[in-house]
């Protein structure tokens, strides 16, 4: 089972990603992940891509897609993986296919959780996260017992400065225009499957789920 995991920030990727890895015993691979693997392996492209990052610029195509070759060559992809954060574009979509091809791979399903603009906004501004312990709470979905006070280890809760409203149209804004057209992509090679972010975790997991057929 060989997967694409698509949504815009806070559709809730992070939680379903995890769920399916539990469900189906597959690999959960992220660019990020990818890169810093490639980057502690001191691999030629590990060490191109650092050089990127670390004059805090964009990791050019050409170097993502050879991490990304190489990461998927592995014998352990084999039995499966999600990959998340890859492809952002139509090219990299042209060259994962190439990958997968040429490692005898095929894709099983390109997995879109949609969730509406204003519900992620909403979910954005209403978070609240524990200074000392991390845990994440929702001023509406998931409120503290006590404002501002962690329920598990009592620390202080604030909200991200990402969390705003205006940063996180900015950010919906060049996730929309760059996933567009490989929505289409996908659509027309025939495994595109769209799934309902606006309802509960288990019911997402369950739809997720019956787009694999599984």
């Amino acid at each position: 089972m060989h997967i694409i995991l698509m949504g815009p920030p806070g559709a809730g990727k992070g939680t379903q990603a995890t769920n399916l890895v539990k469900r189906y015993g597959i690999l959960h691979i992220s660019t990020g992940d990818m890169f810093r693997e490639a980057v502690k392996e001191g691999t030629p492209l590990g060490k191109e891509a650092k050089s990127y990052m670390d004059a805090g610029k964009l990791v050019p195509d050409s170097v993502t897609i050879g991490i990304v070759r190489e990461r998927l060559s592995k014998p352990d992809c084999r039995k499966g993986f999600i990959l998340d954060g890859f492809p952002r574009t139509v090219e990299q979509a042209d060259a994962l296919g190439e990958i997968l091809k040429d490692n005898g791979l095929q894709l099983t399903a390109v997995l879109n959780i949609n969730v509406p603009t204003e519900d992620l906004i909403e979910r954005a501004v209403g978070r609240r996260i524990c200074k000392s312990c991390g845990h994440s709470f929702h001023v509406k979905f998931n409120p503290t017992k006590v404002e501002g006070v962690c329920d598990d280890c009592g620390g202080e809760t604030y909200q991200r400065a990402d969390d705003s409203a205006d940063t996180m149209k900015s950010r919906l804004s060049v996730y929309e225009s760059s996933t567009r057209p490989l929505i289409e992509y996908y659509r027309k090679a025939g495994v595109y499957k769209e799934i309902d972010g606006r309802q509960d975790i288990a019911k997402v997991e369950a739809d997720l789920s019956a787009a694999l057929g599984a």
